[in-house]
């Protein structure tokens, strides 16, 4: 049973259930049930006797770990309930940042690449793998792409070339860059044309290109 703390932290709940024979002023040791009183300094906990609960560092103290200490003394058949709330931490959880997955991981929403938006490329362009997943760049001028050092194998996307206002560029491509054949890139050249080529990062310094979807624009 999950308990919400003050530092909205989990816990799991132990309660400790004592009936009293009678004069003691601490509880210790099993409970009626053989259950251990269990905790260490600092841990959240509520005590209750026959119902009522207890102010800590009033009605009692927890100096001494796993033993409930300076109660007023205890009638017979008083009933003492100790609720321990003990922290733990959660595994395999996903972290804010970094962190590795292996296996399978299934989304139930559509999941969205990192996109690069270049509105001004020219001569020798450096992508950004490790950054953006997929990338729109027009073209100004003719284009290089040069070998880049962070991609990931596996990884894969699209790549979308537009011609500026003027068009007739060409992309030429730097030996990380693979195409079937070894035929390069022939691009669409009419002014504001836009091509799409897919890609998958095959190992390091091989990136596969497919081929051109031409001439959306």
């Amino acid at each position: 049973m999950p308990y919400l703390g003050p530092s909205a932290d989990f816990a799991n709940i132990t309660r400790f259930t004592y009936t009293a024979t009678g004069g003691e002023t601490s509880i210790s040791g099993t409970d009626d049930n053989g259950l251990s009183l269990a905790f260490t300094s600092g841990v959240n906990l509520t005590v209750h006797l026959n119902g009522v609960l207890l102010v800590a560092g009033t009605d009692y103290d927890t100096n001494t770990a796993n033993t409930i200490d300076n109660l007023a003394a205890l009638a017979g058949g008083d009933i003492c309930e100790v609720t321990v709330f003990g922290l733990f931490s959660v595994a395999d959880a996903i972290p804010a940042t970094g962190g590795t997955f292996s296996g399978a991981v299934v989304f139930n929403a559509a999941v969205q690449g990192a996109v690069n938006t270049n509105a001004s490329v020219s001569g020798s362009t450096t992508l950004d793998f490790s950054s953006y997943q997929n990338f729109v760049l027009t073209l100004t001028n003719n284009a290089t792409l040069a070998n880049p050092t962070t991609e990931t194998i596996g990884q894969s996307g699209f790549i979308i070339f537009i011609q500026d206002s003027t068009g007739g560029y060409t992309v030429s491509l730097d030996t990380d860059y693979e195409t079937a054949g070894a035929a390069g890139l022939t691009l669409s050249t009419a002014a504001d044309a836009y091509d799409i080529v897919p890609y998958v990062v095959k190992g390091t310094d091989s990136i596969l290109l497919g081929t051109p979807q031409l001439a959306f624009g």
